[in-house]
């Protein structure tokens, strides 16, 4: 293996892809431990990724307005979270124990149903008009155990929408339950990419029919409400575009290179979006 292809997976390993982790799943149990202690007695956790400072205390603010508790984890490549008005949120380093190079939020969700009962998470930089979010938070608190809420995606063109094994959950916003998480777990299925490489897949067979899928994070969340019975609440995904800041929406977009495997979001998030003019257009500028 080149060391341009070892950077890469060093990258990758912490970033939710199966085919990439390498770690056993009793070292995340006895992380998960500590993450347990830490949000004992919150009914309400809502994870926010940290990516940058501004955008994190905004949806800080924002969750705590509608009732929940902001637990932010971060990303290596982002430093430790300075601000005080985010400190003041349940910080966790969910790569204490670890050590990756990158971390996405899609590895403590993975793992929710070993550390809490509840988790409402969203996209970093995901903002949500006042309406919209005071109806996404009431749908939350009413999930039952068992099952989750989330935004369907059925592929990147018109034609994918008749190709169900490109379909997903994606996590741009969303809450999964430890019922429904555990559930997910024990049958091979969850957020994760590459879901066919899930330890827990059945056998051999389900594997070959499980490659089969969209690589991409929730398409084993997808297969498992489709051929398992799963309850999913799907949201309206297209109510949520409209405050996502991503390369999709801004046609100049600009990147910032760095070494193979790596993507410096934070940053390209602040040199991309004017916070402040998107918390105006979506009438949230109070929350910053």
């Amino acid at each position: 293996m080149s060391d341009e292809e070892e950077s890469k997976k060093a990258m990758l390993a912490g970033r939710g892809s199966w085919h990439r982790f390498d770690r056993s799943i009793e070292s995340v149990e006895n992380a998960a431990r500590e993450w347990k202690s830490q949000v004992r007695g919150i009914e309400k956790p809502w994870l926010c990724w940290h990516l940058s400072e501004p955008w994190t205390r905004i949806q800080v603010n924002i969750v705590r307005y509608y009732g929940w508790t902001p637990i932010v984890g971060f990303d290596p490549d982002c430093g430790t979270v300075q601000a005080p008005e985010i400190q003041d949120a349940l910080v966790i380093d969910f790569n204490k124990y670890f050590g990756f190079k990158k971390m996405s939020m899609h590895f403590p969700l993975e793992f929710m149903h070993m550390w809490t009962e509840r988790l409402a998470f969203w996209h970093s930089d995901l903002l949500v008009r006042q309406p919209l979010m005071q109806e996404t938070s009431t749908l939350f608190s009413s999930v039952p155990d068992g099952e989750i809420a989330g935004t369907p995606q059925y592929g990147n063109g018109f034609f994918d929408r008749f190709a169900p094994r490109k379909h997903r959950m994606w996590e741009l916003i969303g809450l999964t339950t430890a019922g429904a998480s555990e559930d997910q777990f024990s049958k091979g299925l969850g957020w994760w990419r590459h879901f066919w490489m899930h330890p827990n897949c059945p056998n051999e067979k389900e594997r070959k029919k499980r490659s089969k899928y969209y690589y991409d994070h929730g398409t084993g969340v997808l297969y498992w409400h489709r051929n398992y019975g799963g309850k999913i609440h799907k949201l309206d995904t297209v109510k949520f575009n409209e405050g996502h800041c991503t390369s999709i929406s801004n046609p100049n977009y600009v990147k910032i290179k760095v070494e193979p495997g790596r993507r410096l979001v934070g940053k390209q998030l602040e040199l991309n979006f004017d916070l402040s003019v998107v918390a105006e257009r979506l009438g949230l500028s109070q929350f910053l």
